[in-house]
């Protein structure tokens, strides 16, 4: 094994923790792979296989046949030409300055580590750290992570760093397969988290109030606080916050040296996407997971596909359901006030479709009650989702389409109007081409109800 040394230290990535161990530099290698136990590394899942194809492996390649490069820059290293091979927005930026890195000793609230993201990635840069920390999203395995070094090299290559990460990435708040999570926490000034203090899991059910403690945080949310840009100033009272203080910032100018970093934000609009995509994730492969476990199980038994199918409903049915009612935000924390970004993350996110013929997107936001205006979630577009296996994708597409033509009328939806469901039912029957037969119908229906509507208004026309 290369290097004279071993480190196990903690990594946090999407505010929160995994192990990895860290090697000396022989080769340029800065992480050592299947050491330990990790969970999910046997059939179906095969967790720990090279079989990848999240968007980082697929960089991978292209760096490995000289479809494209990295190039290194003095300011970032090769944060830059990283976030443009992976498409990740520079108004993507959220900071963080509590220590919850391996590379904790660079982190406080003067020297914040920065993190960047779009749909499926995760990049996180320190200053003057040592690598870049990802997390990219298989659509079989869920996150994987890995590291880039910082230092300029001839042939940057990204390491996979499986090695107890999965201890913590593993866990109640990831849905206990490997995913991301958001904390919330209280803070000192120094970036230590505040001892006996409470802790937040950030999603999309969390109020404001508790959102973003050891966060940088730019935008305007009104008369609603949170705990972003504070510290704890009484740490026998470390719960006693001023949020007032570090509500409705829209410049970090006076707080630290932003001149380091790609951007001066950390913008509000980023936060609240990202505390909806985490557990998104989450519940998409917990959902898959189950199915395609339950699937194997039965199949080892000799049990026929419908016998198999009949097992593995029972096993996927319960997150199918929770991943339903997340997806159409059912659990949503209400805004109570308007918020407004401050990086431009608004505009650029808005602008990924895919559009309806009407112009409209999933991506559409509200932010004046609830975060988008069509109350779905952009990742039902995404490879992950595509991936989950039958007989669960049908499943939740069946329930899906229950709801929005109203056959579902149940508490849990109640919160989704008539137009609610009418507009998301119509924009992705427009923008999702691979929906089920039931789905096809409705398409049918719906042309036909178009036709008749216009054949109406044209002979009122010519009366």
């Amino acid at each position: 094994m290369p290097g004279r040394w071993i480190l196990i230290a903690f990594m946090m990535i999407v505010g929160t923790s995994f192990t990895v161990l860290r090697t000396g530099t022989v080769h340029g290698q800065v992480a050592v792979r299947n050491q330990g136990y990790v969970p999910f590394s046997d059939a179906p899942i095969l967790y720990l296989s090279d079989d990848l194809r999240d968007p980082v492996a697929r960089l991978e390649k292209k760096l490995e046949n000289g479809q494209t490069h990295l190039d290194w820059d003095p300011k970032g290293g090769y944060l830059q030409s990283l976030l443009k091979n992976l498409q990740i927005p520079v108004s993507s930026q959220t900071l963080v300055f509590s220590k919850t890195s391996f590379q904790y000793k660079r982190i406080s609230p003067q020297t914040p580590r920065a993190l960047y993201f779009n749909d499926d990635v995760y990049v996180g840069f320190v200053k003057n750290g040592p690598v870049l920390e990802l997390v990219s999203f298989d659509p079989i395995k869920g996150a994987i992570f890995y590291l880039l070094r910082a230092q300029k090299h001839d042939q940057p290559r990204f390491e996979r760093a499986e090695l107890d990460c999965t201890q913590c990435h593993i866990g109640t708040g990831t849905r206990n397969v490997p995913g991301v999570l958001l904390r919330s926490a209280y803070v000192t000034p120094k970036g230590t988290l505040a001892e006996y203090a409470h802790t937040f899991t950030t999603g999309q059910e969390s109020p404001l109030r508790e959102r973003w403690g050891g966060w940088y945080v730019t935008g305007t949310s009104g008369s609603q606080h949170h705990m972003g840009n504070v510290t704890v100033q009484d740490e026998a009272h470390p719960e006693v916050l001023d949020t007032t203080a570090g509500s409705n910032i829209t410049s970090l100018s006076a707080l630290f040296d932003s001149s380091v970093y790609l951007s001066d934000q950390s913008d509000i609009v980023a936060h609240l996407v990202l505390g909806h995509q985490t557990q998104m994730h989450n519940l998409i492969t917990l959902t898959s997971y189950k199915a395609r476990i339950a699937l194997y199980e039965q199949a080892q038994k000799g049990a026929s596909w419908s016998q198999a199918a009949a097992e593995a409903q029972r096993q996927f049915e319960k997150p199918a359901e929770d991943l339903l009612r997340y997806l159409l935000f059912t659990n949503e924390a209400e805004l109570s006030s308007p918020v407004a970004g401050s990086s431009g993350f608004q505009t650029e996110f808005e602008q990924l479709g895919p559009f309806d013929r009407r112009g409209r997107t999933l991506r559409d936001f509200d932010l004046h009650t609830r975060i988008f205006r069509y109350p779905c979630s952009y990742l039902i577009y995404s490879d992950d989702w595509d991936a989950i296996p039958e007989p669960a994708k049908s499943y939740i597409y069946h329930r899906l389409h229950q709801v929005l033509t109203g056959e579902d009328q149940g508490s849990d939806f109640s919160r989704l109007s008539p137009d609610d469901r009418k507009s998301i039912l119509e924009i992705l029957l427009e923008t999702k081409p691979d929906l089920p037969s039931e789905w096809r119908q409705s398409r049918k229906q719906n042309l036909h109800a178009k036709v008749g509507l216009g054949r109406r208004l044209a002979g009122l026309s010519t009366n």
